[in-house]
């Protein structure tokens, strides 16, 4: 019988030694074999967890308004590739491609990439929008064209190291092993750590370099073909401590050590972190701004009431929908919205006043 992924990791912490979380939370989501997204990534009410494109058609809509609206100010090229990295089951992309329809000459422009790692929501994309070309890195994507790209909840699954400032000074969070079983421990942090921020005894810190690397990545990429991206996540706008990693199964949250790739992990996307590391590229980047702010600069409160008046008999859920994407207690403050840019000619968030209804 093969081992579990649980008990590889196991060995190898008992011929290696302890695992830092980042390493432990990449092998758990990325295995080849028992990774989370590579065989157990479930999305929506039935899976694991559920993003803002499943919960309403608006949340899409504004996007595709936003695609629209930076393709214009980007001078309309013709073509241009609209890449969406890490797209779930395609709902994102197929209801920003209804958007672009809409508007003359947009959706003739448009390649669309999807850069997806996993093979089994590759499969609903591709059903979703059957003429996407698919990549497994961003670093696929060719540079002869402008670049649109979108990223919802794609932050959140990029590794971090966590680093805890004890009496005696800062110690590294790894996963060991207690009694043969996968457990917490410390270890005296590197002397390659700098501390990100003055922290008080006690605190934890995330750091990710997934995160920022990918920031740089996709700065780069806007550099070198002119265009602009979007990152959508839940997470700060401001530099703080706190361990936010979570373990999510069917909705509910779990011990991080329970199950190893049968579980999705997850850490907040930290956004100054993401915006300092594209700013220094020369790129343009905008505010952070939450979920909340940027939907209704879209024109979403103009869509729900069109919605609503157009289907009477669902109001109630239209209005559970709405509150779902901007209620300051669900998903309107928790999730931030931020922009990159190459030239500064593209005004990220010139949306303001928009009433667009579709």
């Amino acid at each position: 019988m093969a081992s579990s992924l649980k008990d590889r990791l196991i060995e190898q912490i008992t011929l290696e030694g302890p695992m830092p979380v980042d390493a432990y939370m990449a092998r758990c989501l990325l295995d080849p074999i028992d990774g989370y997204y590579t065989k157990n990534a479930t999305l929506g009410a039935e899976g694991d967890f559920i993003t803002a494109p499943l919960v309403s058609q608006m949340f899409g809509e504004m996007i595709g308004i936003w695609v629209a609206q930076t393709w214009l100010a980007l001078g309309s090229p013709s073509p241009f590739r609209l890449v969406e990295i890490g797209g779930g089951d395609g709902t994102l992309m197929s209801d920003i491609l209804r958007v672009a329809e809409r508007v003359p000459g947009l959706r003739e422009a448009v390649r669309v990439t999807m850069v997806e790692i996993s093979p089994h929501l590759r499969a609903l994309q591709g059903q979703k929008v059957p003429d996407a070309a698919f990549l497994s890195s961003l670093d696929g994507v060719a540079e002869d064209l402008p670049v649109i790209v979108i990223a919802n909840e794609l932050l959140d699954c990029l590794p971090a190291r966590q680093f805890i400032r004890t009496e005696t000074g800062w110690f590294e969070r790894c996963v060991g092993l207690q009694d043969g079983a996968l457990a917490f421990g410390l270890v005296p942090a590197g002397q390659d750590f700098v501390p990100p921020f003055d922290a008080a005894i006690g605190d934890l810190v995330e750091i990710s370099l997934a995160q920022t690397r990918l920031a740089e990545n996709l700065a780069l990429l806007i550099k070198k073909t002119s265009g602009a991206a979007l990152l959508i996540d839940y997470g700060r706008d401001r530099p703080g401590p706190g361990d936010t990693l979570q373990a999510l199964y069917r909705h509910q949250k779990h011990d991080q050590l329970e199950a190893p790739g049968a579980h999705d992990l997850t850490v907040w996307a930290d956004f100054p972190a993401v915006a300092g590391t594209a700013a220094r590229t020369g790129v343009t980047v905008s505010s952070i701004v939450t979920q909340r702010d940027f939907l209704a600069r879209l024109g979403i409160d103009a869509r729900h009431a069109a919605l609503r008046e157009r289907n009477r008999d669902q109001a109630e859920r239209l209005q559970r929908q709405y509150d779902r994407l901007m209620a300051p207690d669900q998903m309107g403050t928790l999730f931030k919205v931020l922009g990159l840019a190459f030239p500064d000619s593209v005004n990220l968030f010139a949306i303001e006043a928009n009433e667009t209804a579709l």
